[in-house]
Protein backbone atom coordinates (compact mmCIF):
# COMPACT_ATOMS: atom_id res chain seq x y z
CA UNK A 1 0.00 0.00 0.00
CA UNK A 2 1.53 3.51 -1.19
CA UNK A 3 2.44 5.85 1.19
CA UNK A 4 -0.64 8.80 1.55
CA UNK A 5 0.80 11.37 3.97
CA UNK A 6 4.46 11.97 5.57
CA UNK A 7 4.87 14.55 8.40
CA UNK A 8 8.80 15.30 9.22
CA UNK A 9 10.07 17.00 12.15
CA UNK A 10 7.21 19.42 12.01
CA UNK A 11 6.59 22.42 14.79
CA UNK A 12 4.22 24.24 14.43
CA UNK A 13 1.72 26.94 16.63
CA UNK A 14 -0.07 30.00 17.22
CA UNK A 15 2.07 33.31 16.04
CA UNK A 16 5.17 32.59 18.09
CA UNK A 17 3.97 30.44 20.45
CA UNK A 18 5.09 26.58 19.24
CA UNK A 19 2.53 23.96 19.97
CA UNK A 20 4.02 21.18 18.02
CA UNK A 21 7.56 19.59 18.67
CA UNK A 22 9.67 17.66 16.00
CA UNK A 23 6.40 15.59 14.80
CA UNK A 24 7.25 12.75 12.99
CA UNK A 25 4.44 9.82 11.31
CA UNK A 26 2.85 8.24 7.78
CA UNK A 27 -0.48 7.30 6.82
CA UNK A 28 -0.64 4.88 4.15
CA UNK A 29 -3.48 5.36 1.35
CA UNK A 30 -6.89 4.36 2.37
CA UNK A 31 -5.84 3.67 6.14
CA UNK A 32 -7.37 4.92 9.40
CA UNK A 33 -5.44 7.17 12.49
CA UNK A 34 -6.73 7.39 15.58
CA UNK A 35 -5.30 10.66 17.22
CA UNK A 36 -5.14 10.79 20.92
CA UNK A 37 -4.22 12.52 23.74
CA UNK A 38 -5.69 14.60 26.67
CA UNK A 39 -6.83 17.62 26.41
CA UNK A 40 -4.10 20.51 25.50
CA UNK A 41 -2.06 18.15 24.08
CA UNK A 42 -1.91 19.38 20.34
CA UNK A 43 -4.28 17.28 18.67
CA UNK A 44 -6.39 19.82 17.43
CA UNK A 45 -3.02 21.74 16.55
CA UNK A 46 -1.90 18.86 14.25
CA UNK A 47 -4.93 18.76 12.24
CA UNK A 48 -5.19 22.46 11.58
CA UNK A 49 -1.47 22.52 10.75
CA UNK A 50 -2.13 19.22 8.08
CA UNK A 51 -5.35 22.38 6.63
CA UNK A 52 -3.27 24.99 6.74
CA UNK A 53 -4.93 27.04 9.83
CA UNK A 54 -1.35 27.48 11.81
CA UNK A 55 1.85 29.01 11.40
CA UNK A 56 4.60 26.14 10.53
CA UNK A 57 8.34 26.72 12.37
CA UNK A 58 10.06 23.61 10.79
CA UNK A 59 9.62 20.45 9.30
CA UNK A 60 7.75 19.17 6.43
CA UNK A 61 4.58 17.92 4.79
CA UNK A 62 3.76 15.65 1.61
CA UNK A 63 0.93 14.42 0.50
CA UNK A 64 1.31 11.97 -2.16
CA UNK A 65 4.95 12.39 -2.31
CA UNK A 66 3.81 16.53 -2.98
CA UNK A 67 5.03 18.99 -0.38
CA UNK A 68 1.56 20.43 1.20
CA UNK A 69 3.52 22.73 3.98
CA UNK A 70 3.82 25.68 1.48
CA UNK A 71 0.38 25.39 0.34
CA UNK A 72 -2.29 27.83 1.65
CA UNK A 73 -5.49 26.23 2.67
CA UNK A 74 -7.73 26.70 -0.23
CA UNK A 75 -4.63 24.91 -2.25
CA UNK A 76 -4.24 22.17 0.03
CA UNK A 77 -8.07 21.74 -0.35
CA UNK A 78 -7.55 21.46 -3.83
CA UNK A 79 -4.51 18.80 -3.37
CA UNK A 80 -6.77 16.52 -1.28
CA UNK A 81 -7.73 17.78 2.16
CA UNK A 82 -11.07 17.63 3.35
CA UNK A 83 -10.96 19.25 6.91
CA UNK A 84 -14.04 19.11 9.36
CA UNK A 85 -13.19 21.38 12.16
CA UNK A 86 -14.53 21.18 16.12
CA UNK A 87 -16.62 24.24 14.96
CA UNK A 88 -17.71 22.50 12.16
CA UNK A 89 -17.77 26.08 9.73
CA UNK A 90 -20.89 24.88 7.73
CA UNK A 91 -22.80 28.19 5.97
CA UNK A 92 -25.51 28.60 8.50
CA UNK A 93 -27.32 31.36 6.15
CA UNK A 94 -27.32 28.42 3.03
CA UNK A 95 -29.66 25.92 2.76
CA UNK A 96 -28.09 21.82 3.06
CA UNK A 97 -27.80 21.46 -0.40
CA UNK A 98 -26.61 25.07 -1.15
CA UNK A 99 -23.64 23.97 1.34
CA UNK A 100 -22.91 20.94 -0.47
CA UNK A 101 -22.84 21.90 -3.90
CA UNK A 102 -20.87 25.47 -3.11
CA UNK A 103 -18.06 23.16 -2.53
CA UNK A 104 -18.67 20.41 -4.40
CA UNK A 105 -15.34 19.36 -6.58
CA UNK A 106 -15.46 16.35 -9.39
CA UNK A 107 -15.33 12.41 -8.13
CA UNK A 108 -17.51 10.10 -6.66
CA UNK A 109 -18.55 12.34 -3.53
CA UNK A 110 -21.55 14.61 -4.77
CA UNK A 111 -24.57 15.73 -2.90
CA UNK A 112 -26.90 12.67 -3.42
CA UNK A 113 -24.47 10.81 -2.30
CA UNK A 114 -24.13 12.25 0.95
CA UNK A 115 -27.73 11.95 1.22
CA UNK A 116 -27.74 8.73 0.29
CA UNK A 117 -25.19 8.96 3.71
CA UNK A 118 -27.26 10.98 6.17
CA UNK A 119 -30.94 10.68 5.03
CA UNK A 120 -31.50 13.09 7.57
CA UNK A 121 -30.04 15.71 5.68
CA UNK A 122 -31.84 14.30 2.77
CA UNK A 123 -34.73 15.11 4.33
CA UNK A 124 -33.87 18.75 5.43
CA UNK A 125 -31.93 20.13 1.77
CA UNK A 126 -33.86 22.86 2.03
CA UNK A 127 -33.26 23.92 5.39
CA UNK A 128 -31.12 26.81 6.39
CA UNK A 129 -27.66 25.63 8.32
CA UNK A 130 -29.61 27.58 11.59
CA UNK A 131 -32.63 25.28 11.27
CA UNK A 132 -30.31 22.45 12.28
CA UNK A 133 -29.83 20.06 15.19
CA UNK A 134 -26.24 19.72 16.24
CA UNK A 135 -26.11 16.61 15.13
CA UNK A 136 -27.85 17.39 11.57
CA UNK A 137 -24.77 20.12 11.67
CA UNK A 138 -22.09 17.80 11.91
CA UNK A 139 -23.65 15.11 9.53
CA UNK A 140 -23.44 18.32 7.20
CA UNK A 141 -20.18 18.95 8.02
CA UNK A 142 -19.03 15.72 6.72
CA UNK A 143 -20.88 15.89 3.45
CA UNK A 144 -19.11 19.42 2.99
CA UNK A 145 -15.56 17.88 3.39
CA UNK A 146 -16.71 14.52 1.23
CA UNK A 147 -18.10 16.73 -1.98
CA UNK A 148 -14.52 17.96 -1.98
CA UNK A 149 -13.26 14.82 -2.70
CA UNK A 150 -10.59 14.71 -1.06
CA UNK A 151 -7.36 12.32 -0.61
CA UNK A 152 -7.41 12.48 3.23
CA UNK A 153 -10.52 13.16 5.64
CA UNK A 154 -9.52 15.25 8.84
CA UNK A 155 -12.02 14.93 11.50
CA UNK A 156 -11.57 16.64 15.00
CA UNK A 157 -13.44 15.63 17.42
CA UNK A 158 -16.41 14.56 15.53
CA UNK A 159 -18.30 12.54 18.06
CA UNK A 160 -18.36 15.87 20.83
CA UNK A 161 -21.57 16.64 22.09
CA UNK A 162 -24.23 14.46 20.18
CA UNK A 163 -26.68 12.24 21.92
CA UNK A 164 -25.69 8.29 21.79
CA UNK A 165 -28.18 7.40 18.90
CA UNK A 166 -26.26 10.26 16.85
CA UNK A 167 -22.81 9.09 18.04
CA UNK A 168 -23.92 5.67 17.00
CA UNK A 169 -25.02 6.92 13.26
CA UNK A 170 -22.26 8.76 12.79
CA UNK A 171 -19.96 6.34 13.67
CA UNK A 172 -21.63 3.82 11.15
CA UNK A 173 -21.04 6.73 8.42
CA UNK A 174 -17.12 7.23 9.55
CA UNK A 175 -16.83 3.18 9.09
CA UNK A 176 -18.12 3.30 5.63
CA UNK A 177 -16.78 5.98 4.73
CA UNK A 178 -12.99 4.58 5.84
CA UNK A 179 -13.13 0.92 5.33
CA UNK A 180 -15.77 0.48 2.83
CA UNK A 181 -15.27 3.51 0.85
CA UNK A 182 -11.32 3.04 1.51
CA UNK A 183 -10.50 6.95 2.13
CA UNK A 184 -7.61 7.55 4.41
CA UNK A 185 -8.68 9.49 7.64
CA UNK A 186 -7.44 10.96 10.74
CA UNK A 187 -9.55 11.17 13.19
CA UNK A 188 -8.88 13.17 16.76
CA UNK A 189 -11.86 12.06 19.23
CA UNK A 190 -11.74 12.45 23.82
CA UNK A 191 -13.75 8.86 23.57
CA UNK A 192 -10.85 6.75 22.87
CA UNK A 193 -12.46 2.93 22.25
CA UNK A 194 -15.25 4.43 20.03
CA UNK A 195 -12.30 5.03 17.35
CA UNK A 196 -9.96 2.90 17.91
CA UNK A 197 -12.65 0.67 16.93
CA UNK A 198 -12.81 1.70 13.21
CA UNK A 199 -8.77 2.96 13.13
CA UNK A 200 -5.88 1.34 11.93
CA UNK A 201 -3.28 2.96 13.23
CA UNK A 202 -3.04 5.02 16.56
CA UNK A 203 -1.17 7.89 18.03
CA UNK A 204 -0.60 9.46 21.38
CA UNK A 205 0.27 13.26 21.68
CA UNK A 206 1.50 14.37 24.68
CA UNK A 207 2.80 18.30 25.35
CA UNK A 208 2.85 18.43 21.37
CA UNK A 209 4.67 15.40 20.67
CA UNK A 210 4.34 11.87 19.96
CA UNK A 211 4.43 9.56 22.60
CA UNK A 212 3.08 5.79 21.49
CA UNK A 213 2.40 4.52 18.47
CA UNK A 214 0.74 1.17 17.55
CA UNK A 215 -1.94 -0.25 15.84
CA UNK A 216 -5.13 0.46 16.65
CA UNK A 217 -6.37 -3.27 17.87
CA UNK A 218 -3.19 -3.51 20.27
CA UNK A 219 -4.07 -0.25 22.09
CA UNK A 220 -7.66 -0.70 22.51
CA UNK A 221 -6.68 -4.09 23.59
CA UNK A 222 -4.39 -2.88 26.55
CA UNK A 223 -6.32 -1.09 29.12
CA UNK A 224 -3.52 -0.56 31.25
CA UNK A 225 -1.81 1.36 28.51
CA UNK A 226 -4.75 3.73 27.75
CA UNK A 227 -4.66 4.49 31.71
CA UNK A 228 -1.50 5.32 31.67
CA UNK A 229 -1.17 7.41 28.46
CA UNK A 230 -5.08 8.91 28.81
CA UNK A 231 -6.00 8.50 32.15
CA UNK A 232 -9.33 6.25 31.18
CA UNK A 233 -9.53 2.58 31.54
CA UNK A 234 -10.95 0.49 28.55
CA UNK A 235 -14.74 0.99 28.21
CA UNK A 236 -17.28 -1.90 29.49
CA UNK A 237 -18.74 -4.06 26.86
Amino acid sequence: MAELLRISDLSAGYGEAVVLHGISLSLDEGRTLALLGRNGTGKTTLINTLAGATRQHGGSISLGGAPLHSLAPHQRAAAGIGWVPQERNIFKSLTVHENLTAVERPGKWNAERVYTMFPRLAERKGNLGTQLSGGEQQMLAVGRALVVNPRLLLLDEPLEGLAPIIVEELLRAIRRITQDEGLAAIIVEQHPQAILAISDEAVVLDHGTVVHADRAATLSAQPEVLERLLGVAREAT
